[in-house]
């Protein structure tokens, strides 16, 4: 292996999995450590799996490499497959939160056919949240430190055409303690009666939030306008959070 040429090395050590490359490799000796850490490496392996990036644009092709497989909604049950399961701190006004299949009564199908339903509230204000451990998601803190990729949130919101209703977004950035680091919160939105009962989608974008963040808390909510019993609120669906590169 010594006599090999290194850019034939760097095919070799591009057939491996990525996490041996950085748990075994790397340890082998000083030349194998330095073709891991370097750029030569993850730029092959990206290209081969068809992840492209400007080279400019990439500091660190390691990070980027490890961030762009990883990239997934993080967000468990964001369009109420399983009822309310994995959402916490739920706050039942009204009649409380329900599920509906899509496109409900008086309302619209949603843009993505992947969609099939729907979270809906009631003539009090209801709210529910997620809180994501970045860890346990497999972001390692000197990731989370050193690099801060950027933290994308995204949720859909839509009222019934025959019915007001109101709606709020709020997310929050944590440290170990759970101080709040950064903080996203929407305006409260007020969708009128006889609306067109679309879907509108509202984000955000975290970056340059500083070392120490753990945990992302997701939380939105809303109410109907007009006080009818049953579920007249606002509609929620598909919210996502990704850790992106």
């Amino acid at each position: 292996m010594e006599s090999l040429p290194e850019a034939v090395l760097i095919r070799i050590l591009a057939a491996i999995p990525a996490v041996d490359l950085v748990l075994v490799c790397r340890l082998v000796c000083c030349q194998w450590k330095n073709l891991v850490d370097g750029a030569e490496l993850w730029i092959l392996k990206c290209q081969q799996e068809g992840l492209t990036r400007a080279e400019s644009d990439a500091e660190n092709w390691q990070n980027f490499y490890f961030l762009s497989k990883k990239r997934k909604n993080l967000i468990k049950n964001p369009c109420g497959e399983e009822d309310l399961e994995h959402w916490g701190e739920v706050e039942n006004g009204g009649d409380g939160w329900k599920v509906e299949e899509l496109p409900g009564d008086f309302g619209k199908e949603f843009p993505s056919e992947e969609v099939h339903k729907y979270f809906v509230t009631s003539y009090e204000w209801c709210k529910k949240a997620q809180v994501i451990d970045l860890r346990a998601e497999g972001y390692w803190e000197e990731l989370m430190d050193t690099t801060q990729p950027k933290i994308m949130v995204r949720d859909w919101y839509a009222g019934r055409s025959d019915a007001g209703c109101l709606y709020e977004l709020c997310v929050k950035l944590l440290s170990e303690n759970e101080d709040v680091l950064a903080e996203y919160k929407s305006e409260t939105v007020t969708i009128p009666q006889d609306n067109d009962a679309s879907w509108t989608e509202i984000s955000h974008s975290f970056s340059s939030y500083g070392p120490g963040v753990r945990f992302v808390r997701f939380e939105h909510g809303g109410q109907d306008t007009l006080f009818w019993k049953g579920w007249y609120g606002v509609r929620v669906t598909n919210s996502t959070v990704t850790v992106e590169p």
